[in-house]
């Protein structure tokens, strides 16, 4: 890996992650994306971007960060006594409340997995620009790909906002440095969003230090497709989930997951118990010099309409209730597709696919809230805030369902042989250059 490499002859190959075709990469005009013929799904696009740009990105990143991080986010007065706090302070004031796993959710999902992924953009691209491979940078696109779908930022700062709005007509409210940290951060964290592992193999690739081919399918064989580096090649056929290990990034490549109907049906079912507690516990309890009251997330919902914030409170409804409700139901949908070998509506169901993927973080939100209004409204004497039992049964909820749609595998529907009744035809990918499925 280390030296460079020439391109083989004709144009590297490209798999579609959600349906298994297989494509030729050919050039594009800057801001082109190519889509599936099939599924419709985002294959690559032209960026204006090269590898400089990126490090540039990450590092205004990691400096953002830690403004974000340093400095606290908002201050409250409340008869004379000021109250500020920063992102970690709020952690440690809710791990303090007994409610570790809590803290260690919002912990991981709103500061050290975003740290890890920047420092690990920062590993791999700082070499690239100087023409080479940064030592481990297998190791470390294979960690990016883990790492990557667990950075809430965006939804850290809509929990931000959300905690000070409920806050505003309790007290004198400021915004401080962090606030404004952590907007710039949610900007630059979904744009290094889109650096995918595969996005970071392609510059490798552009770069001359990778080869972008490898041995297709033989007799016995099947293609698949590297969910890290992106590298096509063949896989054995010896099993209905045959596996090999990456020739380019060493990953475990399996043709299908394997049992994914079976894991994902678990993780299904243990979410939609703990839904339950989830909405029926208080997901915070408020002390205050008349007495205590708790509330459900639910409760949180009707308190913000009452106030006047009908638009926050739609959007907390939304993610909090809707959304979990949402990725189950499309879930157990997509299963029962499968299980019972449908060709109908195949490109309609990759989409639902989709829309299950890109919402899965978003209900984490309320357990923003929660955790930010106890750093921020602990005036003692006068009101304190803590986190309830059902902020960690919520929590538990969302990590579960992303979980559960990790584990299934739409390819699966892609699988059944084609009929009269199997859809749409496949359509001409976008744009023109990409040519029909290889496979």
């Amino acid at each position: 890996m280390s030296g460079r490499h020439t391109h083989a002859a004709g144009h590297p190959l490209v798999g579609c992650e959600l349906c298994g075709a297989v494509y030729s990469r050919r050039p594009l005009r800057l801001g082109e994306m190519a889509n599936c013929a099939r599924c419709d799904t985002h294959l690559w696009r032209a960026s204006r971007l090269d590898a400089g740009a990126w490090l540039a990105l990450a590092l205004a990143g990691l400096l953002v960060l830690m403004v974000a991080n340093v400095f606290p986010i908002a201050s409250l007065a409340v008869q004379g006594q000021t109250r500020s706090a920063t992102l970690f302070e709020a952690l440690v004031m809710t791990w303090q409340q007994g409610r570790e796993g809590v803290a260690l959710m919002a912990g991981l999902t709103a500061l050290g997995l975003p740290l890890l992924q920047i420092l690990l953009l920062l590993w791999v691209l700082a070499p690239l620009t100087a023409g080479r491979l940064a030592p481990g940078f297998r190791f470390a696109t294979r960690l990016l790909g883990l790492v990557r779908p667990w950075c809430m930022v965006p939804v850290l700062l809509l929990g931000v906002l959300v905690s000070l709005v409920k806050l505003a007509g309790l007290a004198r409210l400021q915004l401080e440095a962090g606030f404004v940290g952590l907007a710039v951060l949610s900007v630059l964290g979904t744009q290094l969003s889109r650096l995918s592992p595969h996005v970071v193999w392609r510059l490798v690739e552009d770069a001359g230090l990778s080869p972008v081919r490898a041995r297709t399918a033989g007799a016995g064989e099947r293609t698949a497709l590297c969910h890290v580096c992106g590298l096509v090649h063949a896989v054995p056929a010896t099993a209905d989930h045959g596996h090999t290990d990456c020739p380019r990034c060493d990953a475990v490549v399996h043709w299908r997951k394997p049992d994914h109907v079976a894991r994902t049906w678990a993780l299904l079912v243990t979410a939609a118990l703990l839904y339950i507690p989830a909405n029926v516990w208080p997901v915070m309890e408020i002390r205050g010099v008349l007495g205590g009251s708790n509330h459900t997330i639910l409760g949180g919902v009707i308190d913000l309409w009452k106030a006047g914030s009908w638009d926050l409170a739609v959007i907390v409804f939304v993610a909090s209730v809707a959304v979990p409700m949402t990725k189950l139901l499309a879930l157990v949908v997509l299963l029962l597709c499968v299980q019972r070998g449908m060709v109908t509506n195949r490109p309609q169901r990759t989409r639902l696919y989709r829309v299950v993927e890109f919402i899965g973080q978003w209900s984490m939100l309320d357990v923003y809230v929660v955790v930010l209004l106890g750093a921020l409204a602990n005036f003692p004497g006068l009101m304190q805030i803590s986190t309830g039992p059902a902020a960690g049964a919520f929590g538990l909820v969302v990590v579960l369902t992303m979980l559960a749609a990790m584990s299934f595998d739409p390819r699966a529907a892609w699988d059944v042989p084609n009929s009269a009744s199997s859809g749409a035809a496949p359509r001409a990918a976008r744009p023109l250059p990409v040519q029909e499925p290889l496979a």
